[in-house]
């Protein structure tokens, strides 16, 4: 990427913008509105951002000579981009129209329904990342939309976290879907094991949500109650699957069918708008600049929306697994920074822990800071509305603050530099349609960028050297292997794991 033409006329471009003020470039109101994007009530304000409108242009040049349209068309014709595992990419599949007319989907509703219509309470979902985290974070998003059995979500193989969760359920009234791609995955099967001692063989039981349908039916789940999905849909690109099972019991398939169109719309744009209008692509060439021409190492993403708590969280997984790779496509070293680490929370609260270091500290974070322009879902008597412009005035107080800052030379405690970029993406309200779409545009963004930087956002080879460690490390533990080979001070934490406690 970097010995493209355009990437060297970027560094010159952010060298020469090091020496302006954001609070200087906000001045131009010809340059901020020019800066602000849309897809129907769906806004991309990029003014705060350290760029003119020439750089934009710049921008999307080095996107042009890295290949990116070329790569867009290859990911929507089914060619199989994800060469090191040989597939095609096939979530957006997901979320079409012709999907949703299927077969498939009509018997993964039928039982969603079923589920909804019977006198089950809970529904615990297992499973672990991609098998987790979108899941979680889309129930948690649509959760005024929730109208059926309580859905938890279990991830980790700590006991305390399945223990804690199936405390508060009655076997006689809970559905268990274990939710794992491979259906091997170790932390989820030892948990799934352990609900399935708790159920007892009472109840509703267990489903399963896989890609290998042989191996859950050889473990003990039912054919009719197996839900089977692509190879080539990621974990993290999943949620749009069957793997979005029990978020479709907790809201209904009419409402999960709305957040699938919300996607799909998102792809279509993608697909289609130039990209001088193009949201994911002029978000993806955002991250390339402030990550390879700016300098900054970390981007923070800020949903002012508690629903999209759980955001953060799934975008961070999204992007530093699908880019946090050091070599392209055919493996040779990348020799430019890639994935900056993706962090963040739920405003108004991150204002009063983390956003002290955001205006005033030594390193500069970008930011996307997220805004629905409306509330949704308050049914309660109260003057909600009220309450929600106190948060819109604070996102947007936030955006200005750290863009323009207030100088006090005089006293140095209360210096606010300013200069500090971020992104505003905000919408009319967070219904199934508005959080599908956003959703894809991150998927998108992260595509993009990953594109650009010449690597596969679709494998993920580094997870798997922990999981072999973690194999080597349980057989010292079982007393099966010796602890040969590994450092002192693991030897030595390895004794007091095993040794007796003072309770025994």
């Amino acid at each position: 990427m970097l010995s493209a033409k355009a990437a060297k006329s970027l560094a010159e471009e952010a060298a020469g913008l090091n020496g302006l003020h954001l609070r200087d470039l906000l001045a131009d109101s010809a340059r901020s509105r020019g800066l602000v994007y849309e897809l129907g009530d769906l806004r991309v304000d990029l003014s705060r951002q350290k760029l003119r409108t020439e750089t934009v242009a710049m921008l999307l040049e080095l996107a042009s000579q890295t290949g990116l349209a070329e790569k867009i068309e290859a990911l929507f014709a089914g060619a199989h981009i994800n060469r090191s595992e040989d597939r095609a990419v096939v979530h957006m599949a997901q979320r079409a129209e012709a999907r949703v007319e299927s077969a498939e989907y009509a018997g993964l509703a039928a039982f969603a329904d079923t589920v909804r219509d019977s006198d089950i309470t809970d529904v615990i979902n297992i499973g672990i990342g991609g098998s987790d985290l979108g899941p979680a974070m889309v129930s948690a998003a649509l959760a005024s939309h929730a109208d059926g059995p309580a859905v938890h979500y279990v991830s980790n193989v700590d006991p305390a976290h399945l223990h804690d969760v199936l405390a508060g359920c009655t076997p006689d009234t809970t559905l268990v879907i274990t939710t794992s791609k491979t259906f091997t995955t170790a932390e989820t099967m030892r948990n799934a094991a352990l609900a399935r001692d708790w159920l007892g063989g009472r109840g509703p039981g267990m489903a399963a949500v896989t890609a290998a349908p042989k191996v859950a039916r050889d473990w003990g789940v039912a054919e009719d109650r197996i839900f089977d999905f692509d190879e080539g849909v990621g974990g993290r690109y999943s949620l749009w699957s069957a793997v979005g099972l029990p978020v479709m019991i907790g809201i209904g398939p009419d409402h999960f069918a709305g957040m699938l169109a919300g996607a799909a719309a998102m792809d279509e744009h993608f697909r289609t708008a130039p990209f001088e209008a193009n949201l994911p692509v002029l978000m993806g060439m955002m991250r390339v600049w402030n990550r390879n021409f700016m300098g900054h190492a970390a981007h923070g993403i800020m949903p002012y929306d508690q629903r999209l708590h759980l955001l953060p969280a799934w975008a961070q997984q999204l992007e530093m697994e699908s880019n946090g790779k050091s070599v392209t496509l055919e493996g040779a070293a990348i020799g430019h920074a890639t994935t900056p680490v993706i962090w963040g929370t739920a405003g108004t609260g991150c204002q009063h822990s983390f956003f002290q270091a955001l205006h005033q500290g030594t390193d500069i974070v970008p930011l996307d800071i997220l805004l629905p322009l409306r509330p949704t879902g308050l049914h309660l008597d109260g003057d909600w509305a009220a309450s929600h412009r106190v948060l819109a005035a604070n996102a947007l107080a936030q955006a200005e603050a750290l863009a323009v800052g207030s100088p006090n030379e005089a006293e140095p405690h209360r210096h606010f530099a300013g200069d500090r970029p971020s992104s505003v993406i905000s919408w009319e309200a967070s219904t199934p349609f508005a959080v599908g779409r956003l959703l894809a545009l991150y998927e998108h963004v992260t595509v993009v960028s990953g594109f650009v930087w010449g690597l596969n956002s679709f494998d993920q080879w580094g997870v798997e050297l922990g999981k072999v460690m973690a194999k080597r490390v349980e057989a010292v533990l079982d007393g099966s292997a010796d602890a040969d080979g590994f450092s002192a001070t693991a030897s030595d934490l390895l004794d007091r794991i095993s040794a007796p406690s003072s309770g025994d």
